[in-house]
């Protein structure tokens, strides 16, 4: 079976009419790995057509003594020819741009054979010719459709009721429909400021106000630069994957090291939290208690949504995305957390294997520090940051890559270590979004 499917076309005119010319599926694919490739009205309508028709014809479709490219009469018009006992069915697309009224197909003529346009629900009648044939004449429209049934008994109830459903639908022409491309814009979920506080709390760092540059990019596998890829930020007009705006930033604090699975714990201890969607809710823990000698490593296995109950609970916040870009970096753009060359001691040895070990203690590698003194700031757990919505999806913004390195495909999350990339996570569910992984590290405001 074909399978037909350019997820990144704007326009699936092709893909539809290959489909049809050759009776098969057609595979939709609007949401790219959550970049929304929208299909447009007009060919969400071709569509419908399309699907509606081999629906109602699917038996012709399987016919063995099927015959593709099967003569027509006017150029560019193509049609498959698919015998079925007593019957014939023609699938027909218009590769022209323009319309193409009158004579199409030349036909047997005989004694009780009866033609049907499928697609504009009538009844045809053939015009004899003088070599003993006829020829069937109807419109198709530009880039459209057409499908024939010759048939030698009254049409079956289904084809009757097919019939009457697309002279309806196609009583309006595909063309009233548009065929513009459209990006679907974005939206940043806002982030409720603390209560603002004079010295830094305990475990976090002050950063300083300053003036930053916020140049970061999105490490989608897929997408190229296309408009609608990545993220919008309330700056910027549409979502784009590379961005560079300069900002000033505000004082704030923020954890010196992820949250470990101890303050994790005191949390649940306290606020007895429970997700409504548990599963792989701490799924390294056994019996309500992380592993033993786990204390001071990152948590792990909480989903955006936990992540923000702990900062709630504890009076702080998760940070906007250029706060931990600017924690990370400081001013001098720099590429890593400790300067711009890559140091493979600065951060855990990366695990390749077919099952996670779990990351390294958040205070295992003091020269990963940044230039204000934050640690464990990339290479050891994703952490949480941003949220953006749009009409169809959410999508979580993670930060400073993980330890683990899974192995043998190309599809799987891509890795963000250099601190002008982050990765943007389609979210689905708080159970499928948790991973051990992804960790979390949380800010407070300064007065």
């Amino acid at each position: 079976m074909v399978n037909i499917s350019h997820r990144w076309n704007r326009d699936k005119t092709d893909d539809l009419q290959f489909a049809f010319f050759n009776g098969v599926g057609w595979e939709s694919w609007e949401n790219i790995w959550g970049i929304w490739n929208g299909i447009t009205p007009r060919d969400g309508e071709a569509t419908r057509r399309v699907a509606t028709i081999e629906r109602g014809v699917a038996p012709f479709l399987v016919s063995q003594y099927w015959e593709p490219m099967s003569p027509m009469l006017r150029y560019g018009v193509y049609a498959s020819r698919w015998p079925l006992a007593e019957q014939v069915l023609w699938t027909i697309v218009n590769r022209n741009e323009y319309d193409v009224e009158g004579d199409q197909i030349q036909v047997p003529i005989a004694e009780g054979l009866r033609y049907f346009d499928l697609y504009h629900g009538v009844e045809l009648k053939p015009r004899p010719q003088p070599d003993g044939t006829a020829v069937l004449g109807f419109s198709i429209e530009a880039k459209g459709y057409g499908a024939i049934l010759a048939t030698r008994t009254a049409p079956e109830q289904e084809i009757v009721a097919l019939m009457s459903k697309m002279k309806a639908v196609t009583a309006t022409p595909l063309a009233s429909y548009s065929h513009e491309w459209k990006y679907v814009p974005q939206a940043i979920v806002p982030i409720q400021s603390t209560k603002a506080a004079s010295s830094p709390p305990a475990s976090m760092v002050k950063i300083p106000e300053g003036d930053f540059l916020f140049k970061v990019a999105g490490i989608e596998i897929e997408g190229f630069n296309d408009v609608g890829v990545d993220v919008q930020y309330p700056w910027e007009d549409s979502p784009r994957r590379f961005h560079e705006q300069p900002m000033h930033v505000n004082a704030f604090f923020i954890d010196k090291y992820p949250v470990t699975n101890a303050e994790f714990k005191k949390f649940l201890d306290i606020s007895h939290y429970r997700p409504k969607d548990d599963l792989d809710f701490l799924r390294d823990w056994q019996e309500g208690n992380y592993p033993s000698g786990w204390e001071n490593r990152p948590v792990t296995w909480v989903s955006l949504e936990d992540a923000r109950a702990y900062a709630n609970w504890a009076g702080k916040r998760l940070p906007h995305e250029w706060e931990w870009q600017y924690a990370a970096q400081g001013t001098d753009r720099r590429l890593f957390p400790w300067g711009n060359e890559w140091d493979a001691t600065a951060l855990p040895t990366p695990d390749k294997s077919r099952s996670m070990r779990g990351p390294d203690p958040v205070d295992a590698h003091p020269k990963g520090a940044s230039p204000f003194g934050v640690v464990d700031m990339v290479g050891n757990v994703w952490q949480w940051t941003e949220e953006f919505v749009d009409e169809h999806t959410r999508g979580g913004i993670l930060r400073g890559g993980s330890y683990y390195q899974p192995q043998g495909s190309i599809w799987y999350f891509p890795q963000a270590y250099k601190l002008n990339e982050h990765g943007k996570l389609l979210l689905t569910s708080p159970s499928m979004d948790r991973s051990g992984g992804v960790g979390f590290r949380c800010v407070v405001d300064s007065q």
